[in-house]
C-alpha cells in the first residue's frame, strides 16, 4: 500500500472533519490538499471506498442525527448547519438514508451514525493470521467497529458490545490484524451459521481479508449448514458496498426483513460440498 497516499488522504479527512460545519465543496477540499479535484476524487475513493461527496454527506447527516437526539435545536437550524439550503431538502435526504424523517428520528431517541470519522492505518504492511478474539481484544474491536459502522444499518454500540462479549466467550469471534491494528473482524453462531458481524477495514478490501474470515467461519460451523447474514436491501442509499461484497463472496438473496425498524434482507451462503466439520 502507498504510505504517501494514505498520509495525504488522512490529511484530507482531517481537513473535512475540521470544516464539517462550513460550505465544503470538492474544489475547496482539493485546493487545501493541493490536488486537482479529479485526482483527489480518484485517490480518496480508491482508499476510503466512497467518494469525498458521500463521505462528507454521511458525516454531516450523522452529526445531524446526533443533534436531533441529544439537543433541542430546531430541525431548520440543524439542516442549515449541515449544508442544506432548506429543511425540506435536508428532510428528504435524511429520510432516504435513515428511513425516518428528522422528527420521527428525534422522537425515537435512538442515535446511530451512518459514518464516523475514518482513521487510516498509516503504516500498513500485510494481514496476519485469523485468530479467535479474547476478552483483551474488546477495546480494539469496538474501536474498529467505529471505522466500519457504515456497513451496519441501525447498529447500537452498547447492544453490539454485549453481543461481542458473548461471542468471544463462546469462541465465535474472529480477528485479523496488521501489526497492532485490527483490519477485519467477524462474529457468528456455530449452531445456526448466522453471521452477526463481518467487516473489513476499507484499506484492506483487496487483501483477501473477507475470504480468510469467511473460510474460518465455514470451518467453525457444521458441514451441512451454510452461513447467513442480514444486510441492506437492494437500492438502499445508505449502503456503501456491504451488500455487493456479500454477493461477490457468493451469498444469495433470501427473505426481506425489518430489524429494529430498518428494512434489511437476509443473504445465504450455502455449504460447500464435501466440507468437514471442525
Amino acid at each position: 500500500m502507498d504510505c504517501d497516499r494514505i498520509r495525504h488522504i488522512s490529511d484530507v479527512i482531517s481537513f473535512i472533519e475540521a470544516h464539517l460545519q462550513e460550505k465544503l465543496e470538492l474544489d475547496a477540499v482539493a485546493d487545501a490538499a493541493r490536488y486537482s479535484k479529479y485526482h483527489l476524487h480518484r485517490m480518496f475513493t480508491d482508499t476510503v471506498g466512497i467518494t469525498p461527496h458521500d463521505y462528507i454527506q454521511r458525516r454531516r447527516l450523522s452529526e445531524a442525527a446526533r443533534r436531533l437526539v441529544f439537543s433541542d435545536a430546531p430541525v431548520l437550524e440543524i439542516a442549515l448547519s449541515s449544508g442544506y439550503e432548506s429543511q425540506q431538502a435536508f428532510s428528504a435526504v435524511f429520510k432516504s438514508m435513515y428511513k425516518r424523517t428528522p422528527l420521527e428520528y428525534r422522537r425515537n431517541q435512538a442515535f446511530y451514525p451512518l459514518q464516523l470519522a475514518l482513521v487510516l492505518n498509516g503504516s500498513p504492511s500485510a494481514p496476519g493470521e485469523v485468530c479467535y478474539a479474547s476478552p483483551g481484544d474488546v477495546s480494539d474491536w469496538m474501536s474498529f467497529t467505529a471505522l466500519v459502522i457504515d456497513g451496519f444499518p441501525c447498529l447500537e454500540e452498547s447492544a453490539h458490545l454485549e453481543r461481542v462479549r458473548g461471542h468471544i466467550q463462546r469462541r465465535q469471534a474472529l480477528l485479523m490484524r496488521d501489526g497492532t491494528a485490527v483490519i477485519g473482524a467477524a462474529a457468528f453462531s456455530r449452531r445456526t451459521g448466522h453471521i452477526d458481524f463481518l467487516a473489513v477495514h476499507p484499506q484492506y478490501r483487496r487483501c483477501g481479508v473477507w475470504e480468510a474470515l469467511l473460510a474460518q467461519m465455514r470451518r467453525g460451523t457444521p458441514a451441512e449448514r451454510g452461513l447467513s447474514v442480514t444486510t441492506f436491501r437492494a437500492g438502499d442509499r445508505a449502503d456503501t458496498g456491504q451488500r455487493a461484497e456479500y454477493r461477490r463472496l457468493g451469498f444469495a438473496e433470501s427473505e426481506l426483513l425489518t430489524e429494529f425498524g430498518y428494512p434489511t434482507q437476509r443473504l445465504v451462503l450455502p455449504p460447500v460440498r464435501g466440507e468437514a466439520e471442525v
